[in-house]
């Protein structure tokens, strides 16, 4: 081996050991050299929870052999998972299955809850969009999107609609229709998605607007009625109508994220975005994605999911303050 050979190699090798000597990229390279938890702001069963529970299946194949532990802490709509996770260290060691309440509209819905939900996380990485579907008890009379609107005018508040919670998705659909259409509805709230649907299917509420993956089985078993979805066309429900039909521009779909807390290091987080962007290529996760839950694989850039979360902002802050809609 020639001199300079050497030398190359020698300079090369004092490169790594001091890039490796620098506290932030020896945690990037080497995380994660333990078990990483993700906190799903739901309780078990729902759509995020299945979704991030699949992840954690395969995790440790792309992590160092680490596992993934799923923590549920649900409570006020996912701003009790949201106010904890912003308190923990920016370490990669816990993560937030993200979502709209407690990663974007939390502040506008509770001025109290202790943390700035566009400015207390570290945006990693978009997991999906789902489609959503308003769906109406058998026993109701009008059909379509139209006739529910004109039905809602002519008795305000007549019609009840149930939510997964104050602030949630499903919530905050409804409150989009009323605000489009200019009618009233009653609010039901419940605490997930299942409870949602079960709620219409029971006559305690004739509509509802929760994801696919929670309506298509009581769909299927004829126990409640699918009106529109919120952005389509779904190959689930090919003959269901789009909101965007009766109310031009309308569009709303279920997403889920994934977040750490604020100060987070790039490279760290560019790590552990590579790492989850891996397992979302996975054919069996976009096959459960796609087939059983009604949507799609988003993935991208952590800039990309930041700059995401900055529109949802300003789409939906507008909504809830118009609403009035409030979690005290």
């Amino acid at each position: 081996m020639s001199i300079t050979a050497t030398l190359t190699r020698r300079a090369l090798g004092g490169v790594a050991a001091g890039l490796l000597a620098c506290p932030a990229v020896a945690r990037a390279a080497t995380w994660p050299d333990r078990p990483v938890r993700v906190i799903v702001p739901f309780g078990a069963g729902g759509a995020v929870d299945t979704l991030t529970r699949a992840f954690a299946q395969r995790f440790s194949e792309f992590a160092n052999g680490q596992t993934l532990v799923v923590e549920n802490r649900s409570g006020a709509g996912g701003l009790v998972a949201g106010a904890y996770v912003a308190t923990q260290p920016a370490d990669g060691y816990t993560l937030m299955a993200a979502d709209i309440g407690a990663n974007v509209v939390g502040r506008e819905l509770n001025p109290k809850i202790g943390y700035d939900p566009m400015t207390s996380f570290t945006p990693l990485m978009q997991f999906v969009n789902l489609h959503a579907v308003l769906v109406a008890n058998p026993g109701l009379a009008p059909r379509g999107v139209a006739n529910i609107i004109a039905e809602a005018r002519k008795k305000p508040d007549g019609l009840v609609y149930s939510s997964a919670g104050i602030g949630n998705g499903s919530h905050l659909f409804m409150a989009l229709i009323a605000r489009e259409a200019g009618i009233r509805m009653l609010h039901a709230p419940y605490r997930s998605g299942a409870e949602t649907v079960t709620a219409v299917m029971r006559g305690d509420a004739q509509l509802c607007f929760p994801s696919l993956a929670s309506a298509l089985p009581m769909i299927r078993g004829g126990q409640v009625r699918p009106v529109a979805l919120g952005a389509g066309p779904s190959p689930l429900l090919p003959e269901t109508p789009l909101m965007r039909d009766t109310l031009p521009g309308f569009e709303v779909s279920i997403w889920y994220g994934l977040a750490a807390p604020a100060g987070m290091e790039p490279g760290l987080a560019d790590r552990i975005n590579a790492t989850f962007a891996r397992i979302a290529a996975l054919p069996e996760i976009r096959r459960m994605v796609e087939e059983v839950q009604g949507g799609s694989v988003v993935g991208g850039s952590r800039q990309d999911f930041a700059a995401f979360l900055q529109r949802e902002h300003e789409r939906w802050a507008p909504v809830i303050r118009e609403g009035g809609i409030r979690i005290d």
